[in-house]
This record gives C-alpha cells, sequence and structure tokens, in this order.
C-alpha cells in the first residue's frame, strides 16, 4: 500500500521512504573533497615552461572534476526523485471517496428532450461518464445496486422500468445514509439525477451536512402534459349510463381525440376541447348494467403513462337484506330498491333463523326485545362479517337489547330521555358521508327527536343531538340507533339524510369494485363466492398473476390489494381457472403535473444541468499532476552532459 505525504512546498511523493537515498549523494561528495591517492616528488632541473603547462593542466582538470561532480550529484538525485514519484494534487484527491447515486425512475423523466426521455438520457450519460474501475451504489424508487461498478448493471439500467413511485428528499437522504459507510474521513457524494417535481420537497430542505450533494436538474424545454384524471359513472341502472371523463393539462386552442374501447373493440370516439383553465369534460353515453372491460386512449405527446385509463363494469351483485321488523311502516323496501338490493322482512315470530346464514346485512327495527336464541345466531353472523344495523323500540327491554350489545362492542343503553331535541352533529370525516357532502353543511334542515336513550359505547358518533348525546353510532358493520324513528317519535324517516346514511350502511357491508382502483392506494372488494378450505383467489392479466391477501366469509371473500399489482390494466380474480369478475387498476396521476421545485434555496448544494457536469467536476477534484517523468528526463539530460563534459572540457 503506498504511503503518501505532503511537503510544506506542496510537493507529494507516492514512495517518500526513497528519499532516504538522497544521502548517497554523500559518498561522491566524500570521495571528491577526500583524494586517496599520494603524490611523490621526483627533481628536476630548471624547467620553468613544463611548470606552467602543468599547473594551468591542474586547474583545468579541477574545473572538470568540480562539473562532473555536480552533474552526477543532480543525476543521482534525479533518478531517487523519479523513483520516490513526486506529484501535485488538489487538497481532497488523496481523501477516501464514496460515491452514491440516486436515479430518478418516476413517470415524469418520460418527458422528451431532442427525442430522448430525459430517463434514457440519463441512462446514457451514466454509462459513457462513470469510470469503468470505480465503485459507487446506485438506487431508484424502487431498487437499489450497491458496491457495483457500471459494466455490472449496464443492461439493468437500459431495461429499468418507470415507476409510480416517488421517493422525496428526505427519503433520499436517509436510503443514501444506509448505501454510504459509516467513516468519518471519507468524503461521501451524493448525486441526485432528476427533474425535481415539487412532490419531492419536505419541510426540512437542507440535506445531512456530512454529505457532499451534487443534484443533476433534468427538466423538458417544453413544460406540457395532458392527463386523464379520473372517470365516474352516473345513471348506471338505466337504459343509458353515463360514462363522464375529466382531463387536465390541454390547449384551449386545440381538440385531443379521445377513444374508448370495450376490450379491443372501438366503441365511441370524440375530441376533448379544453378551457381557459386547461381541464376538459368529456361524456359518452355506454349502454346501462351491461359488463365493460373499458379503456379510454388519448393521443398527447407529453408523458405516455396517463394517457391510457382503464376501467370496468361487472355485473352487478345484489345487496342482501334482511329486516326483522315490528314496524308496519314500509320506509326500509323504499330505501332498498330492487335494482341494487334483495330485501326480504320478516316479523319476528315468522323468521327462519337459517335464512340468516346467507345475508349481508340484517335490520333490527322496533323490536322489543331480542331472543336468546336471535343473540346467538346474530353473533355468528357477526362473526361472519356481516353488518348489523338496530333501531330500538320505545319500549324495549333494555336487559335483553345490553346483553345482546354489550357482547359485540361493550354497548349498553343507560337511561331514557324523554325530551323535544334536535339532531344537530353530523360527522362529516365518518366512513358513512365520506364523498356524500360536497361542503360542510351548516344551514341543513335537522329532524328531531322527542325520547331516546343515552348510549354508553366507545363506538364513534356518526350523528349526535343537542348536548352531544349519541343519535347513531357505530363503525365497520356495526351501527346503533338510540332511538326509535317511527314516526310519532322522530321525523329521520322523512329527512334527506336516511337515504345516504342506510344506503351507504348496506353497501359497505359488501365492497364491490369500484369503476377502477388507484395502485398504490390500499383498497378492497368483496367477491360474492363460496371457497372450500384450500382454495384460494387468483389475480391476473397476460404475463402477470399475484395471489392478494384475502379473508374468507362463509357467503364472500375479501380481497385487500396494496403493494400488489405494480401494473396498470384489467385483471381477472379467478377461482381454480374459473373466472369470477374482474378489476382495473390505474397509475396514479401526481406525476402528470409537470410543476417543480426552486433549487436555489439549496445554497449549499452543486446544482448542475448535465452528468458530464457533475463527473467532470469529481476528475477535477481528484486530479493528480505526477513529475516523475521529468525527473527521468532529467536524469538523462544529466548523463548527456556528463559525456559531453567527458569529452569536450580537457
Amino acid at each position: 500500500m503506498p504511503i503518501f505525504v505532503q511537503s510544506k512546498s506542496g510537493m507529494q511523493f507516492k514512495h517518500p521512504e526513497i528519499l532516504w537515498a538522497l544521502f548517497l549523494l554523500i559518498i561522491p561528495l566524500f570521495i571528491h573533497l577526500f583524494q586517496l591517492r599520494r603524490f611523490q616528488k621526483t627533481p628536476f632541473t630548471n624547467v620553468a615552461m613544463l611548470q606552467k603547462v602543468v599547473s594551468e593542466s591542474r586547474k583545468s582538470n579541477s574545473l572538470k572534476k568540480w562539473l562532473l561532480l555536480f552533474t552526477r550529484l543532480l543525476l543521482l538525485a534525479a533518478l531517487i526523485l523519479a523513483f520516490a514519484q513526486p506529484f501535485v494534487s488538489s487538497g481532497t484527491a488523496l481523501q477516501q471517496k464514496e460515491t452514491v447515486i440516486y436515479l430518478d425512475d418516476s413517470f415524469s423523466m418520460q418527458a422528451k428532450e431532442n427525442g430522448l426521455s430525459l430517463f434514457e438520457k440519463a441512462i446514457q450519460d451514466l454509462i459513457k461518464n462513470v469510470d469503468p474501475e470505480s465503485v459507487f451504489s446506485l438506487f431508484t424508487n424502487t431498487q437499489t445496486f450497491t458496491n457495483i461498478q457500471i459494466k455490472d448493471i449496464q443492461n439493468n439500467l437500459l431495461s429499468l422500468p418507470y415507476t409510480y413511485k416517488q421517493l422525496n428528499l428526505e427519503e433520499i437522504e436517509l436510503k443514501a445514509n444506509t448505501l454510504f459507510s459509516k467513516s468519518g474521513n471519507s468524503i461521501k457524494n451524493l448525486m441526485v439525477i432528476s427533474d425535481f417535481q415539487d412532490r419531492m420537497a419536505t419541510g426540512t430542505q437542507p440535506l445531512d451536512s456530512a454529505l457532499r450533494p451534487y443534484f443533476v436538474s433534468l427538466r423538458p424545454r417544453e413544460v406540457r402534459n395532458v392527463s386523464m384524471d379520473s372517470v365516474f359513472l352516473s345513471d348506471r341502472f338505466s337504459d343509458q349510463a353515463k360514462l363522464t371523463v375529466l382531463l387536465s393539462g390541454g390547449n384551449p386552442e386545440e381538440a385531443l381525440p379521445l377513444s374508448l374501447y370495450n376490450d379491443e373493440n372501438l366503441i365511441a370516439k370524440t375530441a376533448a376541447k379544453f378551457g381557459e383553465n386547461a381541464k376538459a369534460k368529456v361524456e359518452f353515453s355506454i349502454p346501462g348494467n351491461e359488463k365493460i372491460n373499458g379503456r379510454l386512449t388519448l393521443v398527447d405527446n407529453g408523458l405516455a403513462y396517463d394517457n391510457t385509463f382503464y376501467f370496468n363494469i361487472n355485473e352487478t351483485e345484489k345487496i342482501k337484506v334482511l329486516a326483522i321488523s315490528e314496524s308496519d311502516n314500509d320506509y326500509l323496501s323504499r330505501l332498498f330498491t330492487e335494482d341494487e338490493f334483495a330485501l326480504q322482512s320478516f316479523r319476528l315470530n315468522q323468521l327462519d333463523y337459517s335464512k340468516l346464514d346467507d345475508q349481508n346485512v340484517v335490520i333490527l327495527d322496533d323490536l322489543k326485545a331480542i331472543p336468546n336464541s336471535l343473540q346467538n345466531v346474530l353473533r355468528t353472523f357477526r362473526d361472519n362479517g356481516g353488518t348489523l344495523i338496530v333501531i330500538p323500540s320505545i319500549s324495549s327491554d333494555l336487559a335483553s337489547y345490553n346483553s345482546f350489545l354489550s357482547s359485540l362492542s361493550n354497548i349498553r343503553f343507560t337511561e331514557k330521555v324523554s325530551t323535544n331535541t334536535k339532531l344537530t352533529t353530523i360527522a362529516f370525516d365518518h366512513p358513512l358521508y365520506r364523498n356524500v357532502f360536497e361542503k360542510q353543511v351548516t344551514n341543513f334542515q335537522y329532524p328531531s327527536v322527542k325520547e331516546y336513550f343515552k348510549v354508553q359505547t366507545n363506538l364513534p358518533n356518526i350523528l349526535a343531538l343537542e348536548g352531544g348525546d349519541a343519535f347513531l353510532s357505530g363503525t365497520d358493520g356495526l351501527y346503533i340507533f338510540s332511538t326509535p324513528l317511527e314516526l310519532e317519535n322522530s321525523n329521520f324517516k322523512n329527512s334527506p339524510l336516511i337515504v345516504p346514511t342506510f344506503y351507504n350502511m348496506a353497501i359497505s357491508s359488501l365492497k364491490a369494485s369500484e369503476l377502477y382502483h388507484t395502485l398504490g392506494v390500499p383498497s378492497t372488494i368483496d367477491v360474492a363466492t363460496r371457497l372450500g378450505s384450500d382454495d384460494i383467489l387468483s389475480v391476473a392479466k397476460e404475463g402477470y398473476e399475484f395471489i392478494p391477501l384475502q379473508q374468507t366469509f362463509p357467503n364472500r371473500v375479501r380481497l385487500s390489494f396494496d403493494q400488489n399489482p405494480t401494473e396498470d390494466g384489467i385483471y381477472t380474480i379467478s377461482e381454480n381457472g374459473n373466472a369470477l369478475q374482474n378489476i382495473s387498476f390505474n397509475y396514479p396521476r401526481a406525476e402528470s403535473q409537470l410543476s417543480y421545485m426552486d433549487l436555489e434555496s439549496f445554497s449549499q448544494t452543486n446544482i448542475q444541468d448535465s452528468v458530464m457536469s457533475v463527473f467532470r467536476q469529481l476528475e477535477q477534484d481528484n486530479n493528480i499532476t505526477a513529475y516523475w517523468k521529468w525527473f527521468v528526463i532529467l536524469a538523462l539530460l544529466l548523463a548527456l552532459t556528463e559525456v559531453i563534459i567527458q569529452k569536450f572540457v580537457t
């Protein structure tokens, strides 16, 4: 291992131990100064002229010896210095260096510059500029390559796919720190190659002072992209349903063609015209209540990933609702219509308990008491994932109700309150009312109540009365009213609130597949099927299959999606090879908004516009100027000088 030292003058030596050889210069100097040869005097006759010639000859000979001495000393010194390999370097050239590269492979890097995407340009520049012998680490939003050389991952880089995931700057820093060593003496170079969209910003923008960050900002010249953002369906159960597509990012001066496919069949085509706000709304008429595997395609010169949108309309599975009611009011039949629900209603003394096994929702309405036999069946129903709605009677046997409710979720009716009061509070953020109200209503015509029961429960309030007492509480398939809904006690049945309240309680019992789902956003659907003990459901499209997390109930299977799938498209849910229904996934549209960070706030960061310029600067920081060749040349010149002295100096 070579040792590097730096002299006070700035000269450094790769092999400084060889400099000890300079002491050898004493030997020729010693030989010259202390001549060991002795002279013997011989008497001659008077030869004055000869003595003069000899004296001049001795002076010339002495000069020649001194010239040869200095030439040989310099020659030997030059050779010693050449072998010590002197050089001059920058202040950081000899420090240990580590390099970690973050390469942004998110969809926004699809933007093109001179016919080449920003991502492809970054990869090509890396392959061209990284030293083939250097060892570094590289990571993207989804993959990591540790302590590799460029030749090891060249093919991997060229085949890297785009992703909808995007690390922010804080996450990039945390990930990079796991790839750097723990050494405090090394220079840690972090190269971030990205277009730096606004969504990468964090509250704590300055990076760790232990890192030396280099930001390579790659951005297209033309910042424009049209995106299909969302799709929704209305009038689904009529003869002609309406499919609405929302788009953004368009130019008001142009219309872009938009096509609708069912599988591979083109069923409609129109043009999207944008307003001054760069948004557009396009409507298609499609057959109502018909199975469709939909695909929308758009022609746009911006990003490619958001030019396709998948959705599917499956055959509607009716939600099975069973009401055990002593009420003479038929309000439930008006709420649960035949197009979406299969409603059955029984008096308590006419109920066949075996019918509960196949239901999604059970409603206890105006029962004076809940028999023990029914309590046992309902507990099993709840354990199997069924939704239970409890509406007490004004003359309820509280002991019977409390015996049942306390076994479900520690719920108790404590006392009856007889006072005229109004329902005044709506939990707008409760899942039951999510997306029901466009904004929080303050001038709502709230219903009133004459008598109610105080409820002791840990379930969240959904609707509350004046004073904070619960009117409706519950979550996740268990909903408890604190008051009877008979007209002589409450006008809630005539309130606009009753429709979304009961409708959403019922549809939450069977989580039907939505028109589409978004990748990376956790979602859950229920598939109406009965699985054997060893059977599972699989989800697949051409070339891609996986088994999602699933929970089996007696009459359905609940599928949960989070990390899978990772590709957009229409997938088929199958049981033992038999297709049950389809489900669609789309990439999130966060990357579509081409809005970029202002990097000027990163004062401690070196900001460059190309990968090449960063590597050029790193090369300058590592620059070492070697001088050993010049000392070899000097030694050769001195050897030539010695020859000349020997031949021409007399």
